[in-house]
């Protein structure tokens, strides 16, 4: 099993990997019924297995079928998949990036004032809470 940090996703398998996250716990014919412009069943099973490979899922048998879920927490891959965006597309700046996310999305006055705090606390080095 590859490490899911160094591994990228096809469109397909993000889908894939977004149904799974909402649902939990899915069959093939779960993540078949739930993804847009399905593919066929074996196909779908194929990406399933690819993922698994990836060390993206894993699966419990449950009579015939598999049944797949995540290896990690939506939270951890999310982070992981943020550290790429910023490194790609912002050339690592943290700063860029909030400005990019700030001024292309309807930001709430509660969001930016939660935003302001979370910079304060980083400036007096506690965690965020």
């Amino acid at each position: 099993m590859e490490d899911y940090r160094t591994v990228k996703l096809s469109r397909r398998e993000r889908q894939i990997m977004d149904i799974i996250y909402q649902h939990g716990r899915m069959s093939v014919a779960d993540v078949l019924e739930n993804l847009p412009d399905a593919p066929s069943y074996s196909t779908v099973r194929a990406l399933l297995r690819i993922l698994e490979e990836k060390g993206h899922l894993t699966h419990q048998k449950d009579g015939p079928r598999y049944i797949y879920r995540p290896t990690q927490p939506r939270h951890q891959a999310g982070q992981f998949a943020l550290k790429q965006v910023v490194q790609t597309f912002f050339d690592k700046s943290v700063e860029r990036t909030v400005a990019a996310l700030v001024s292309d999305a309807e930001v709430s006055e509660e969001e930016l004032d939660r935003l302001s705090q979370l910079i304060e606390q980083a400036k007096k080095g506690d965690p965020p809470s």
